[in-house]
Formats: structure tokens, C-alpha cells, sequence
């Protein structure tokens, strides 16, 4: 079986315990989970670390530069079709900063209350449990 190594970014529009606290969401544009929602990141390169990746992806896929912050779980996941090992972090805007989708054909900044409300990729509904949402 193939093995995938990612790193994804909880983006927060708040403090992220706070219960006015939003949350990025982006959605697959292609690949077999199209129309799925995910947290938005990517596979890291060779010699980076994970916040190092996640800084780049986010910045490839987004266009912005964020904060990365504490790491929240890494989430090992079998697809079909290969392994799954995502790295996941808490993640801020750098002031001004706002995400034009490059790679996504949707985004939404989801409460708490919203986050059961799109239709995750296998993966990332093991991060919102662990989210405790």
C-alpha cells in the first residue's frame, strides 16, 4: 500500500476557544473525493518540518502567509487506494491577509455549531472529533 504524508491547517477567525470562534473549510475541485470538504494543507517536501510545509502549502493553495500554532493530532486514515498520515496544526491569518482559493472550488468559515454541516473527507472528520465539536 502507498503511503501519503500531509500536513493540514485548522485556520481559526478568533480565538480558537472561544465560542464565537470560526473555522476554515475548503472543497475538493478534483480527484476521486470531489465536492468533499477538507482542512486545507498538503504533502510535505523532503528536509521540511511540518509547520514549515504547512506554511508552504497554505501560501501555494490560499495565497497567504499564516501563523502556525499548536499542533492539534495526527490522524492516520486507510483510503483505498493508500495510507494516510496527517500532521494537523492550529493556524492564524498574518493581519490583512485573506485566502483566495487557487486549488479549492469552495470555502466556508464554519462556527462550531456549522461544522457537521459539510460532508468531510474521511480523514478530516477525525479532526473534528478530535476537535471535540
Amino acid at each position: 500500500m502507498k503511503f501519503i504524508e500531509v500536513v493540514a491547517g485548522v485556520i481559526c477567525d478568533g480565538e480558537r476557544r472561544s465560542p464565537d470562534v470560526k473555522f476554515f473549510a475548503t472543497q475538493r475541485g478534483y480527484g476521486d473525493y470531489k465536492d468533499f470538504w477538507e482542512f486545507p494543507g498538503g504533502k510535505m517536501e523532503p528536509g521540511e518540518t511540518p509547520e514549515q510545509a504547512l506554511a508552504r502549502e497554505l501560501k501555494e493553495e490560499l495565497a497567504v502567509d499564516v501563523s502556525v500554532g499548536d499542533f492539534i493530532c495526527t490522524v492516520e486514515y486507510d483510503y483505498p487506494a493508500f495510507h494516510l498520515t496527517m500532521h494537523c496544526f492550529y493556524c492564524t491569518l498574518a493581519e490583512g491577509c485573506a485566502p483566495t482559493l487557487l486549488e479549492h472550488e469552495a470555502a466556508q468559515w464554519l462556527t462550531r455549531g456549522e461544522l457537521h454541516s459539510v460532508n468531510w473527507l474521511p480523514a478530516d472528520v477525525e479532526v473534528v472529533k478530535v476537535l471535540g465539536y
